[in-house]
């Protein structure tokens, strides 16, 4: 069971919108219980933290890590977890977000939500009355890096004064990557091409992150320039879910920012790779990168299930 201090009792009733509206203890706080409840999981030990409770799981883009991360994580808190696809109920058709969000608060205990708009989340947390978590829009994915922030410091042993290369496009995960890298003190780095770079006011609102830690948030056009003396380096798809009309355009445009050895050379001896997987082999990684010794792509995929338990007991 959790012990309670001042950061869990703040963190009790939240939503879970941006890692940018959360502080950097309640960030930290977060990836501790995550390692707690792994260690736990690990041996054994129940930990029925949620139980009788419910979260209610809508799904407007499909998954695999998502719904089986947090389906699992709640039964192994003791609590049940229900899939609402868009197909099965109402949710911005017949019925507007906010009457559904009022609805469902009277059924569930919390909410994770998949889907396309940042708008609609935050419509959905303003009307709901019990926790919202952002299981990924098209802006941000702080369940993601909170996994990611959860890998590094079981790898690293540390977080405060690391360099994280981001190379690729500047996407929910850079995003979301900023701002997680700005609270917990490390230095960002995001390589991306003219015209794919990460939203301005993002940038900016990390930056005010980072100033509070001492960090820089840096945005460039060379990939070497970017994982020269990284200690982690992230990539993701070239064309994420929806864009796949636009995946050969992109294939051209990205031309020369593959994650490869080549490219890797430039990082730290001891660097470790991330991927927030699916992966394209060949594309935005080559094979000697993710299936090669520096690799952690799938430790990083396991903490989903333990940062995401870690925000279900808090919050909920």
């Amino acid at each position: 069971m959790l012990e309670s201090n001042n950061i869990q009792k703040q963190l009790h009733g939240k939503d879970l919108l941006s890692l940018h509206r959360l502080t950097s203890e309640e960030i930290l706080e977060i990836l501790k219980v995550a390692g707690e409840l792994k260690e736990q999981q690990k041996k054994g030990v129940p930990h029925p933290i949620l139980q009788g409770k419910t979260l209610g799981m809508i799904f407007a883009k499909s998954s695999t890590r998502t719904r089986v991360s947090f389906e699992v994580g709640m039964y192994q808190l003791g609590g049940n977890a229900l899939f609402l696809s868009s197909n099965d109920i109402q949710l911005g058709r017949g019925e507007t977000i906010a009457d559904t969000a009022k609805v469902l608060s009277r059924y569930l205990d919390g909410i994770m939500i998949r889907t396309f708009a940042q708008s609609d989340v935050e419509e959905l947390a303003e009307h709901a009355s019990i926790p919202v978590i952002n299981g990924l829009t098209d802006l941000l994915h702080p369940c993601q890096v909170l996994a990611d922030l959860q890998t590094i410091l079981e790898h690293k042993g540390r977080l405060k004064g690391l360099k994280l290369a981001y190379v690729g496009d500047g996407n929910n995960m850079a995003h979301s990557l900023m701002f997680g890298s700005a609270k917990v003190g490390m230095d960002i780095i995001v390589a991306s091409p003219k015209g794919y770079q990460p939203n301005q006011e993002i940038v900016k609102l990390a930056r005010q992150d980072a100033e509070a830690t001492g960090v820089k948030v840096e945005i460039v056009e060379d990939p070497a320039e970017a994982v020269t003396g990284a200690d982690v380096v992230v990539t993701d798809v070239w064309a994420s879910m929806g864009q796949e009309a636009e995946q050969a355009q992109r294939v051209k445009d990205f031309a020369g920012y593959q994650i490869n050895n080549k490219l890797m050379s430039l990082a730290k001896p001891d660097y470790i790779f991330l991927h927030c997987l699916p992966a394209h082999r060949g594309e935005e990684v080559a094979a000697e990168v993710i299936d090669g010794p520096h690799s952690v792509i799938f430790d990083e995929a396991e903490n989903r299930l333990y940062a995401q338990k870690a925000v279900m007991a808090l919050l909920m």
